[in-house]
């Protein structure tokens, strides 16, 4: 499974956000600037998590976004279900009824498999393990790791670079 380079700026742009004082906004031209991605393909990232109310907006001089609530309410699913959607990773076609064992018009036979098979079934259940596992780190957990890799200063050096834009 490969995801949108959108996830990757979306979720970076909200740890950014995650460290801004209350009230300030950060322009996507500077959230770009910031991460050397296309402002135009990260405007649209910006826009799915506005619209699934993550960040927030405001237009004007000092406008741009900031997170909608606070980082210890958003989790990393949250963001990425925000900008490529809620469906699953696994589609399936159903291509056993292409085997013998179903008729010519892909209908089972009575000896057949019914519901789900299990190629399906496992793939949904891995689906929702990565889910699971996404949906328990919250925005806020960031905080920990940050101060380790890349460390204090380079945060206040990133930060001081943010907030003279």
């Amino acid at each position: 499974m490969i995801l949108k380079n959108q996830v990757e700026w979306a979720l970076h742009c909200c740890a950014v956000l995650a460290g801004l004082p209350p009230e300030r906004y950060l322009a996507t031209k500077t959230l770009a600037e910031f991460h050397g991605v296309p402002k135009e393909y990260l405007s649209k990232a910006l826009q799915a998590l506005s619209q699934a109310k993550i960040v927030t907006s405001t237009l004007g001089p000092s406008g741009g976004y900031r997170l909608a609530r606070a980082a210890a309410d958003i989790t990393f699913l949250d963001i990425v279900e925000a900008v490529e959607g809620k469906r699953s990773t696994f589609a399936c076609t159903e291509i056993r009824r292409n085997a013998p064992c179903h008729s010519d018009s892909g209908q089972p036979r009575p000896e057949c498999e019914k519901g789900p098979c299990a190629v399906a079934r496992i793939m949904w259940s891995a689906d929702e393990a990565w889910r699971a596992s996404l949906r328990a780190v919250r925005l806020s957990d960031l905080a920990e790791h940050l101060f380790k890799d890349p460390g204090p200063e380079a945060l206040q050096r990133n930060l001081d670079w943010l907030l003279a834009q």
